[in-house]
């Protein structure tokens, strides 16, 4: 790949994804083999007025070293430079970019009770962080491909050539085009009309269906909207937290889901993948689910907290997407959330309610917004699936048909 056009990319991160402003701090969490992509990356961020420019980095089979050798109590301690660490991020508020380049079967064979059990210990001690930043800071998740990932996209094709072809993918479904910054305006200003329409219509309820089964009905919070494109951290700043982005989301009621929804694409979970699956709710709670592969792992997913088997999330992403025009299946959340209509389990969105600057998390979630430890998206998405929206003055509107937008802006 041209090293011009990564630096395209990496200036679209810099400059649109967490939009740097002068004196700030940035820390980048990669994994090693994007090496090169991270050098371009950081110098990008100071070519933007970066302060300073931090790199974390992962390397997933660690990881696993980590869960087979290491005993669960001393994976679930917190030691007091984590906590000292992260309670100092909070402090700085630094952008904050996640390059996503994992292995989507990288941790397959790991001890998956151990790493539950793991995370329900560790999160609860660095949740109040967590919280206090709710909101304070402006973040970006965008891909490089890694040599496993790419492999599993591109299985015919020989490494060095599934990495290019994943580059491809990537950089094209990202509108890295040759004024990538001009196009992502015009993207979000679609974004931002699709959104004015929904708001406008005053929705109650969200009613899936689809020729697969899926039979869903979905109650909204009165005060939330619409997002979609790029947002504001509190303190006014705009940013971009996923390139790409295709979707239009929400918030929607806790405890507001009847019906049954079926999975149209894989979950990549916790390291390994979860395939042909279902989730039935009642009252709002996922009761009952199948897959036909990992379904305990998927029965994990939803026990994680209290929170874990209700949603948090419904978004609307029309078939006609370019990612899902690509007919690729692209085995990564970021992308294939973003080809096709998806919901998520755990944890809501604040954000998305109206005024939400001027209220505490705690009655954002009065007023409806899930709490987790996890927010996981699955794609619902298809060419057969139909949602009307039921508003509040009793109209049905249809806002997809056969997976394409019902209305135009």
């Amino acid at each position: 790949m041209k090293k011009t056009v990564l630096r395209n990319y990496a200036r679209l991160i810099a400059r649109v994804g967490v939009n740097i402003q002068k004196g700030q701090e940035v820390m980048i969490f990669a994994e090693v083999d994007q090496a090169d992509f991270v050098k371009l990356l950081v110098e990008e961020c100071y070519r933007a007025k970066a302060k300073r420019a931090w790199v974390e980095w992962d390397y997933e089979p660690l990881y696993k070293l980590n869960y087979r050798y290491c005993s669960q109590t001393v994976l679930s301690r917190v030691e007091d430079w984590e906590k000292a660490k992260l309670e100092h991020r909070a402090k700085v508020l630094p952008c904050v970019i996640f390059l996503d380049s994992y292995d989507p079967d990288g941790l397959k064979g790991v001890n998956q009770e151990k790493m539950a059990k793991v995370e329900q210990k560790r999160y609860p001690i660095l949740k109040p962080v967590f919280d206090s930043m709710e909101n304070k800071y402006p973040w970006c998740i965008a891909a490089v491909p890694g040599g496993k990932w790419a492999k599993k996209v591109f299985p015919g094709l020989p490494k060095n050539r599934a990495m290019e072809k994943l580059w491809e993918a990537i950089l094209r479904t990202s509108r890295v085009t040759e004024d990538p910054i001009a196009s992502w305006q015009a993207h979000n200003a679609e974004m931002e009309k699709r959104c004015s329409y929904l708001n406008a219509l005053g929705i109650a309820s969200l009613h899936y269906r689809g020729d697969n089964g899926t039979d869903l009905t979905v109650g909204m919070i009165p005060e939330a909207i619409f997002m979609g494109g790029g947002e504001y951290t509190l303190n006014g700043q705009f940013f971009n937290a996923n390139i790409p982005t295709e979707e239009c989301y929400t918030t929607p009621m806790r405890g507001k889901a009847e019906g049954i929804v079926y999975a149209t694409k894989p979950l990549s979970y916790s390291g390994e993948l979860i395939e042909n699956f279902s989730v039935r709710f009642e009252n709002g709670k996922a009761v009952e689910v199948h897959a036909e592969k990992n379904q305990a792992l998927l029965e994990k997913m939803i026990s994680m907290d209290e929170g874990a088997a209700y949603l948090g999330e419904c978004a609307l992403v029309p078939v006609d997407s370019p990612i899902s025009e690509s007919g690729l299946l692209f085995y990564n959340t970021l992308f294939d959330e973003n080809a096709a209509c998806h919901l998520a389990l755990g944890m809501g969105f604040t954000n998305t309610i109206r005024g939400y600057e001027t209220k505490t998390l705690e009655e954002c979630r009065k007023m409806g917004v899930n709490d987790s430890m996890n927010h996981e998206d699955f794609m619902i998405g298809y060419e057969g699936l139909d949602i009307d929206a039921k508003t509040r003055d009793g109209k049905t509107v249809p806002i997809l048909r056969r997976g394409k937008w019902a209305f135009e802006v």
